[in-house]
């Protein structure tokens, strides 16, 4: 997973959150996925980064 910190990322949860983890659920809820086909638009930093990497199964990522 190679995406780099500059611009915005798309991310879209692919899979669904019903028995995984707690932690990677309140992740997921944490950027603002909550249903499956769902996406957001966030700035790419260390941080949005880290929790996508933590989700990396669940998600599809698209540098915008």
């Amino acid at each position: 997973m190679g995406l780099k910190m500059a611009g915005k990322i798309k991310i879209q949860l692919v899979k669904s959150t019903i028995g995984r983890k707690p932690d990677q659920i309140k992740t997921a809820h944490a950027l603002g996925l909550n249903k499956i086909s769902s996406y957001v638009i966030l700035d790419s930093n260390p941080a949005i980064l880290g929790m996508v990497r933590k989700i990396n199964h669940l998600v599809k990522v698209e540098e915008m």
